[in-house]
């Protein structure tokens, strides 16, 4: 029988997690996790990471796999979790992958996209940039030269901002021009499951989940991690804004309210991003009969 991977994808918030679990029982199969966040060990409830009792449900892999201390990309996440699904296929036919990572969802799918070689240099003086000028300065570089990829990429995320500068600086062409077009063949088929929900309730889900996650020790969790705060890893929404914080640039409340504010631009830029994918058939976190029906039509019509 073909082999078949299903992905889970969405915004933050929305229950990717839960949704992963029911498809996973249902195929009595394993969850292979997409969540960048979620690999490191020592960042946990700001990551929102599934429960002891929801890991249990079923087998989870990717999850604590890090620490905040490795060098990780998602090219490297390509190479493990293609290395991971070749072992699971070996036992079952299907296998669910579950994530709001885009990029690292994105490289197992159908590869990374073939970016050029950067000069020498530009990286340095970005990243010097960044720390003299802070981070908003950045997003402004990046909206001004490739606004295609600044409404898709995490805005929070330095990283992710200086490497989209480095290919403009480097190449004088925006990050989004170096798209591929032609995707990777893999030995296995995917069905691309989105979840949406009207964009009031989930920014309402997202503020009820920073509260929950004040309310669990999040405070506790960033204060632990201070000494590591410049740390890629670390340099995230949930974690930068109370680190800020912590050093006194506002108060505890209006940390909060960055949170809340950061989270629901992330989750604005997972949806710019994964409505990209024509391939993806959308369902509200509620449809679950409705979805393993239409993955059950998909898994047969893949056998004729």
């Amino acid at each position: 029988m073909s082999k078949t991977l299903i992905t889970i994808v969405g915004p933050t918030a929305i229950g990717k997690t839960a949704l992963a679990i029911d498809v996973a029982k249902v195929f009595n199969t394993a969850i292979v996790s997409a969540d960048s966040r979620q690999f490191y060990r020592e960042m946990s409830i700001g990551t929102a990471k599934p429960t002891e009792e929801e890991l249990a449900a079923a087998p989870h892999f990717f999850i604590d796999s890090l620490s905040i201390q490795d060098s990780y990309s998602a090219g490297d996440f390509e190479k493990d979790a293609l290395a991971k699904l070749d072992e699971l296929f070996r036992h079952t036919n299907v296998v669910v992958m579950t994530g709001g990572s885009g990029l690292f969802v994105q490289s197992v799918c159908e590869g990374l996209d073939d970016l050029p070689k950067p000069r020498a240099g530009v990286r340095d003086r970005l990243n010097q940039l960044f720390s003299k000028e802070g981070i908003a300065f950045l997003q402004a570089e990046l909206k001004e030269k490739d606004p295609v990829y600044y409404r898709e990429v995490d805005i929070h995320n330095p990283q992710r901002i200086i490497r989209a500068l480095e290919v403009f600086e480097s190449t004088g062409k925006p990050f989004s021009y170096f798209r591929k077009e032609k995707r990777n063949q893999r030995p296995f088929n995917v069905v691309k499951i989105g979840l949406q929900m009207d964009r009031s309730l989930l920014y309402e889900r997202i503020n009820k989940r920073v509260d929950q996650m004040m309310r669990k020790g999040l405070l506790n969790e960033v204060s632990s991690l201070m000494a590591y705060r410049n740390l890629p890893p670390l340099l995230t929404v949930g974690y930068a804004e109370l680190f800020d914080y912590l050093e006194g640039a506002y108060s505890l409340n209006e940390a909060i309210e960055k949170i809340k504010q950061h989270t629901r631009q992330f989750a604005k830029r997972q949806i710019t991003w994964f409505k990209r994918d024509n391939d993806t058939h959308w369902f509200e976190p509620t449809q679950v009969e409705e979805m393993i029906a239409f993955i059950r039509r998909k898994l047969k019509a893949l056998e004729l």
